[in-house]
């Protein structure tokens, strides 16, 4: 189901309860859940997992620019110290230096970002994935009509992200 169908069911579904008669909306005795998903991806088991396989991988590179933006910070301070009394052409290849070090530090950095934001979102997805299936299973289990990933107003009693989260610290099932 793609977002536009997702957002037309979200709106019609409340509104058909809201336009419903009192008797109509007993009558169907609908039972709706609701899953937070950001919580799910900040303290479900395998979203933690994921975030400490991805800061594992990508640590090596966090202190290479570290280096990198210490390397960048003391070459501007010298440059300022001795600036001065450098002759120009000094001071202009030592400012071509920085300059080129600063190029370099801002490419590193883009780069690393969008390879870090890449595999966060694949890590991610998989945790979705995998999320959505237990949230199937809770809701087949349970015999849930509706359960909702959004809402602008939810009570608690209707919220099952715990159970949610509870299901996927466990291993799944194949």
């Amino acid at each position: 189901m793609n977002n536009l169908q997702n957002l037309a069911l979200g709106l019609f579904v409340p509104f058909a309860l809201l336009t419903a008669t009192p008797g109509e909306a007993q009558s169907a005795d609908l039972k709706i859940g609701f899953v937070d998903h950001e919580r799910v991806l900040r303290e479900a088991a395998p979203a933690i997992k994921a975030q400490k396989k991805i800061e594992l991988e990508f640590s090596k590179r966090d202190q290479d620019l570290q280096k990198l933006a210490k390397q960048l910070k003391d070459t501007q301070d010298a440059l300022e110290k001795t600036g001065s009394a450098l002759s120009d052409a000094d001071r202009r290849n030592k400012e071509r230096e920085f300059a080129d070090l600063n190029r370099e530090f801002q490419r590193k950095q883009r780069e690393f970002r969008e390879d870090l934001n890449q595999r966060r979102n694949e890590e991610l997805a998989s945790v979705l994935e995998r999320a959505n299936k237990v949230i199937g299973q809770i809701a087949e289990a349970e015999k849930y009509d509706l359960i909702l990933q959004e809402a602008v107003y939810r009570s608690p009693r209707i919220d099952i992200t715990e159970k949610v989260i509870k299901a996927l610290a466990e291993p799944p099932v194949k």
